[in-house]
């Protein structure tokens, strides 16, 4: 798995080892899907001397509730019978108890960051499984049960987390990072643009343009886009670029975006819209350049 390090800050995307685009429709599962190499590469990163650890956690095909971190950071499930329990969300079904024997304490001068910007809960109808669990291949008709076995389980666990906006991002990764890692919930987008020193950058520019793949409702709950448009000074033009624009989008201009821009003319096959996503996206960009040009006229 990848990462990024500079000195003694690393920073790393969880969907790297288990994002959702890298899995075919047909093969979803996110029951079964393991997540402790996250904890594990924690583990390597704090051996290595960093003290600054910022995750992503956007985009993964899992709905584990956490129980992958706390595995990797030394954690061990059980059933009623006394048998060891794989890390994956299907265990929460079978759990029974929780030890702590072998469990890898963070160093008080290390600080874990997790860049998240969706507000869901772990549990609920806004929360981790309700909401994501279906474009990750999760039965709705499972989704009552899978949620309750995620309650159970923190309230064994850490029943505080329970209660923390954001816990459910990343099928319950962000969750188990505050409850097992000591991790905080931060801006993703503010920490990235702050990184880069976007303030900075974007003061003399003429015009911002964003993208993402499809602009809907669930942009605007902090996806980058709208984080970039909102820190994007009055009287800097923003503009979308978009593989597809929802039909439930606020009228034009809305969060400092004046324009927005599909690259497809018509709904076309998946195949076909990811082969030649270059030549439309270039065909549109051709486009833009053409409006802005007039401007000069």
């Amino acid at each position: 798995m990848s990462y990024f390090q500079k000195e003694q800050l690393a920073l790393f995307e969880v969907a790297d080892l288990v994002g959702l685009g890298k899995i075919p429709i047909e093969k979803r599962n996110p029951l079964q899907i393991q997540t402790c190499g996250i904890g594990e590469l924690i583990r390597h990163l704090i051996a290595q001397g960093i003290k600054e650890i910022y995750i992503g956690v956007g985009g993964t095909a899992s709905n584990d509730g956490g129980i992958g971190i706390a595995a990797g950071l030394g954690y061990r499930f059980y059933d009623r019978d006394g048998n060891v329990l794989p890390a994956c969300g299907q265990s929460l079904l079978n759990l029974a108890s929780v030890s702590t024997e072998n469990r890898y304490e963070i160093p008080e001068d290390v600080q874990i960051r997790i860049l998240a910007d969706v507000t869901s809960p772990l549990c609920g109808y806004q929360g981790a499984t309700y909401t994501f669990g279906k474009q990750k291949g999760l039965d709705p008709t499972m989704f009552a049960v899978v949620d309750q076995a995620i309650q159970d389980f923190y309230e064994k666990v850490s029943p505080a987390t329970l209660e923390l906006k954001g816990a459910g991002a990343g099928g319950g990764i962000a969750g188990g990072l505050c409850a097992f890692a000591q991790a905080n919930i931060v801006s993703g987008i503010d920490t990235c643009l702050n990184l880069i020193s976007f303030d900075k950058k974007v003061a003399d520019a003429d015009l911002v343009i964003v993208g993402e793949g499809r602009l809907d409702r669930q942009s605007l709950a902090g996806k980058a886009p709208i984080g970039v448009s909102k820190r994007t000074p009055v009287g800097v033009p923003v503009i979308a670029i978009c593989g597809s624009l929802a039909e439930d989008l606020p009228s034009l201009p809305f969060e400092n975006i004046q324009a927005a821009f599909s690259i497809l003319e018509k709904s076309e096959p998946l195949e076909d819209s990811l082969k030649n996503a270059s030549l439309y996206l270039e065909h549109t960009a051709a486009n833009i350049g053409h409006l802005l040009n007039m401007r000069k006229i």
